[in-house]
């Protein structure tokens, strides 16, 4: 039976540490990397537009000597209705690995559903997991140890936000999220981090007050107000967010020695300031480039 990575909570607490302890060391030493996927083909599915996923996974690949083979939606046969089961009932006898950026998290368990190959969720509306691998193995680097940290993140409580939530509950961190009201996190997502938070020392926490998730905080995290398909309400939006911008007063409010983080793109001037963003403090574009060294320990780990 293969194993699939559709969210976070795919993985036990001793499953993500070990994965980020893989990541540590195949970005210190990526010669260790080289062969793990020889021989091995990886279908890279790209649903939506991306910068960072994209390039990040197909140099993984490479990087661990295996083929990827990168595709849009319009380059299926999905963009003339085939079904997502029976791509992935075909994809299975070609590939060793499918990899998804898509819409509704349901077409990602519906490919797994048939897929005889891991399913990797590289992006859905629901989830980023991919991006919550980098984000710890960051934190980890600038604070020496996850659990404790308090993690803040001001904004959207959107797809990275519940990635962080149960990212952060696994690894026994402190995870304060601030969002206005009517764009909370799923409760449900909320619910279950608290459970995990419990059983590892953590704490889960939501409010609508930026200023309360900042004071005191290790890490300050936010992303853009109108994330892929909500284009059409980034006008509405921008009269509600700017209270949760990451700017100097956000950051005087955290710890001296708060790191900064955003999943990027940024959009400069709304959620983040110049000032932040090019700072001494942003954790930003190590951020970025840690999602290819946990990209890679996830490739190696399905398919070892």
């Amino acid at each position: 039976m293969s194993r699939d990575f559709l969210s976070i909570d795919d993985l036990s607490t001793a499953e993500l540490d070990d994965l980020l302890e893989r990541s540590a060391k195949l970005k210190a030493s990526p010669e260790d990397g080289a062969g793990l996927l020889a021989g091995k083909s990886i279908a890279l599915i790209f649903e939506k537009p991306s910068t960072r996923t994209r390039v990040s996974f197909e140099v993984a690949v490479a990087q661990l000597g295996g083929h990827p083979v990168v595709l849009n939606s319009t380059e299926l046969q999905l963009g003339r209705g085939e079904t997502i089961e029976d791509t992935g009932r075909v994809l299975s006898r070609y590939v060793d690995a499918i990899v998804v950026r898509t819409f509704e998290q349901a077409r990602l368990e519906a490919l797994a559903t048939t897929a005889e190959v891991p399913v990797i969720n590289s992006l859905s509306d629901f989830e980023h997991p991919c991006q919550a691998l980098a984000d710890l193995l960051t934190i980890r680097e600038r604070k020496g140890d996850l659990p404790g940290v308090a993690l803040a993140y001001l904004g959207d409580g959107n797809n990275v936000t519940h990635s962080l939530l149960l990212a952060g509950a696994k690894a026994g961190m402190h995870v304060r999220v601030a969002t206005p009201p009517g764009y909370e996190p799923i409760p449900q997502v909320v619910g279950h981090a608290e459970e995990i938070a419990a059983e590892t020392g953590g704490s889960v926490e939501t409010a609508h007050d930026p200023t309360w998730a900042a004071d005191g905080a290790d890490v300050l995290y936010t992303d853009v107000w109108a994330s892929m398909g909500q284009e059409t309400e980034a006008d509405a939006r921008a009269l509600v967010f700017p209270a949760y911008r990451i700017d100097d007063a956000a950051l005087a409010r955290a710890k001296d020695d708060a790191i900064v983080r955003h999943c990027l793109p940024a959009h400069r001037g709304q959620e983040i300031t110049d000032d932040v963003i090019d700072g001494p403090r942003p954790a930003v574009w190590d951020q970025a480039e840690n999602r290819l060294h946990t990209q890679k320990a996830l490739l190696a780990w399905l398919l070892s």
